[in-house]
C-alpha cells in the first residue's frame, strides 16, 4: 500500500491485513512515505512498513470498534520515514513484528538504513530492515494490559464478546450464592 492509498483511512477504524499475528483492528493516526500509525486495543502505536501490508479493511457500516478512547492530547512519535522513526527511539524497549518466529522484544541499541539491533537478554540481535514488518514501543492507553493470557494470532474483535460472556457468569454465580 502507497502514501495515498493509506491517505484515505487516516482517523478511521481498519483492519490492517485480513489475518495472521500482523493482523490488528486499529484507529489509523497518520500515514508517512513508507509507514503508517495505527492504534490498537492490544499493542497501543504500532508503526508498519507500508511495503508489507496485504489489505486493508473498512468496515461498510462502521461495525469495527477500538474500545478504547483516546485522549485529546494523545502524543506519539512520528519522523519523516521508517529509519528516522527508530533513531528517535534508541534506547527504548521495542517490539519487532507481531508474531511468529519473527516477533522480537528487547532495547533498541542502534539502527542504520539496512539494520536495526537489539540488545535480548545477553545478546545483541541484529534484525535486517526489510524484514521488519512492524514495530511497537510500549504507548498503550485505555489501561487493560492484561491480554497477556492472550495467543498472539486472537483477533482484537473477541474482545467485547468475551468480556461480556465472563459478565454472565459471574452474574449466574453470584445468584446461585445467594440461593
Amino acid at each position: 500500500m502507497n502514501k495515498e492509498a493509506m491517505m484515505q483511512y487516516v482517523g478511521k477504524i481498519i483492519r490492517v491485513d485480513r489475518g495472521g499475528p500482523e493482523s490488528r483492528i486499529g484507529k489509523l493516526l497518520a500515514v508517512h512515505d513508507d509507514y503508517f500509525i495505527l492504534l490498537t486495543k492490544r499493542d497501543g502505536v504500532v508503526y508498519y512498513k507500508t511495503n508489507h501490508i496485504r489489505s486493508v479493511t473498512e468496515s461498510s457500516k462502521d461495525l469495527m470498534k477500538l474500545g478504547i478512547k483516546v485522549p485529546k492530547n494523545f502524543e506519539y512519535k512520528t519522523a519523516e520515514n521508517f529509519v528516522k522513526l527508530l533513531e528517535s527511539i534508541k534506547y527504548q524497549w521495542i517490539r519487532i513484528n507481531r508474531g511468529g518466529h519473527e516477533a522480537l522484544e528487547g532495547v533498541l541499541n542502534d539502527v542504520t538504513k539496512d539494520i536495526a539491533s537489539l540488545i535480548v537478554k545477553e545478546e545483541v540481535v541484529r534484525f535486517s530492515m526489510k524484514h521488519i514488518r512492524n514495530i511497537s514501543y510500549g504507548l498503550i492507553i485505555g489501561g487493560s494490559n492484561d491480554d497477556s493470557g492472550k495467543s498472539d494470532g486472537d483477533d482484537d474483535d473477541n474482545d467485547n464478546n468475551n468480556d461480556n460472556d465472563n459478565n454472565d457468569d459471574n452474574d449466574n454465580n453470584q445468584d446461585e450464592d445467594n440461593e
